[in-house]
């Protein structure tokens, strides 16, 4: 394993108690499909407990950081230039519906930048994470972004879009994975709108590391994010083909 940064290894240890919630309330969904009282409660339940496992686990290791999460909102603590961003669900409707595509994504952003993020899907069992200056990885290999530089061989994953571009792409429904394909090179790019900081924060250094390019995100802000990510021989093609997304 490469060697990571103490905080890392508190991520990845909240991460994995967190996901051992989510696998067991994933596989007891399919029998709340047919009943009365729906799922939706009990996805919300879920992602409350989730964030609760995280943001406890963060604490002990680090209880002066402050804490900007999906359930909890913003949460100032003595350290105000480090904060922990989370999503203890990113693609919760896929979670509601049985859908194996979600994920759990931290991030830490000091100062003015995100220097660590972990990404980890449960169900698959596959973990992403960079730390700035250090790399991006998958399951402990290095990533990097594609190195496609023909649009027709590309594979994108785009949200909302005004007009129909001229490209292959897949709408997941999970931000925080799609960030993490690209990094990984399953994706070769991503173009999204409206998007909440906790959805793509852990992505941010992801791309970076992985020598993918993302536009410049202001991390003070917490929502209506735009996020456009690829690698850099088809970043200018891409962005022209989206047009004013």
């Amino acid at each position: 394993m490469n060697s990571i940064s103490a905080n890392l290894n508190v991520m990845i240890k909240a991460c994995e108690k967190a996901s051992k919630i989510l696998i067991r309330d994933f596989g007891e969904l399919e029998k709340l499909q047919v009943s009365k009282k729906g799922p939706r409660d009990f996805v919300t339940n879920s992602d409350v407990k989730a964030e609760k496992i995280i943001i406890e686990e963060l604490k002990k290791a680090r209880p002066n950081y402050s804490i900007i999460s999906e359930e909890s909102g913003v949460e100032k603590n003595k350290d105000i230039s480090n904060s922990w961003i989370i999503d203890p669900i990113d693609g919760t409707i896929n979670f509601l519906h049985g859908i194996p595509h979600f994920a759990i994504s931290i991030a830490l952003k000091s100062d003015d930048e995100i220097i660590c993020g972990l990404i980890f899907d449960p169900i698959k069992d596959e973990m992403f994470y960079a730390e700035k200056n250090n790399g991006a990885f998958f399951n402990n290999q290095r990533i990097r972004v594609s190195k496609k530089n023909n649009l027709d061989e590309c594979l994108f994953a785009v949200g909302k879009l005004k007009n129909e571009p001229g490209l292959t792409y897949r709408r997941s429904g999970c931000a925080a994975l799609d960030i993490a394909y690209v990094a990984s090179g399953r994706l070769d790019g991503y173009a999204q709108s409206n998007l909440n900081l906790w959805d793509i924060a852990a992505g941010i250094v992801l791309i970076k590391e992985a020598g993918g390019l993302i536009n410049d995100i202001d991390l003070n802000s917490i929502k209506n994010i735009k996020v456009l990510a690829s690698s850099v021989e088809i970043n200018a093609k891409f962005i022209e083909k989206l047009g004013n997304f």
